[in-house]
């Protein structure tokens, strides 16, 4: 049984070679085929003269392509101005740029230059208030030196004569021997004053009885050559109640002195006494 089949493999085997051998025989006889239809002999050159017209005596040449015309190349349209590329917009924004740069910059140096100029006037005004503020002060404290100098001599004057209330400064209802007092300064009831030069009219005005506090009250007057008074300051005293105070200013503005070349300082005593 091995033996036969063993025969069976081998006969197998070689049906098997003899089909790939014949397969192989008829794969060479087609491409054999293939190859000697596709070989074509090689013409036989030569060149072909005609004879006759100049059109046919070109002779034999090969066959020449027609020449094709080139088309012309279109020119590119022109930009329009009202459609400026792209470069142009750039370079235009750049241009308006820098000029409201330098229009904002021209601006800004006029505003500084105004400030600056602005601040030099008022410097120059401060200074030249300061200077009229000093020179006035001085003359003003000149003034005053002057007229405390004044009514210093003129106490003084007074004090050989004694303030008794006599016709040179009795203060009453008489009066007549006041408007010329050359001494400047009299009593009325306790209640003094004092004007170098000048003597009051009629009588010294007399505060309320509507005050609170008793005590004295010094007023500083400064009257003007009419012999009118124009201001009225407490310089002393120990009355320490506003509305007593205000009595006593309210009193020495109503005071008429006589005539005088300029303005002058002088004072008013009130004496307040409680009933």
């Amino acid at each position: 049984m091995a033996d036969h089949h063993m025969t069976k493999k081998q006969k197998r085997h070689t049906i098997a070679s003899i089909g790939t051998v014949l397969f192989m025989i008829l794969l060479f006889l087609l491409l054999w085929f293939i190859k000697l239809t596709a070989f074509k002999p090689e013409e036989e050159e030569g060149v072909e003269v005609a004879f006759g017209e100049v059109a046919d005596a070109g002779g034999y040449m090969a066959e020449q392509s027609e020449a094709v015309p080139m088309p012309a190349p279109v020119p590119a349209a022109p930009q329009s101005a009202s459609s400026p590329s792209d470069n142009d917009l750039m370079t235009q924004e750049d241009e308006e740029s820098l000029a409201l740069r330098r229009e904002q910059e021209k601006k800004e140096r006029e505003r500084k230059e105004a400030e600056a100029a602005e601040k030099q006037r008022q410097r120059e005004e401060q200074a030249r208030l300061e200077e009229e503020r000093k020179a006035r002060e001085a003359a003003e404290a000149a003034q005053r030196a002057k007229e405390a100098e004044a009514i210093a001599k003129a106490n003084q004057f007074g004090s050989l004569f004694g303030q008794t209330g006599n016709t040179q400064g009795s203060g009453s209802s008489q009066g007549s021997g006041q408007r010329g007092n050359p001494v400047g300064h009299g009593s009325v009831g306790g209640n003094s004053w004092s004007l170098a030069g000048r003597g009051i009219k009629g009588t010294l005005p007399q505060p309320s009885n509507d005050f609170k506090q008793e005590g004295k009250v010094v007023v500083r007057i400064r009257v003007n050559a009419a012999g009118q008074v124009k201001e009225a300051t407490i310089i002393g005293g120990d009355v320490s109640d506003k509305q007593t105070q205000q009595l006593a200013l309210d009193a020495a503005r109503k005071a008429k002195f006589t005539e005088g070349e300029h303005d002058q300082i002088g004072t008013i005593t009130y004496i307040f006494k409680l009933n």
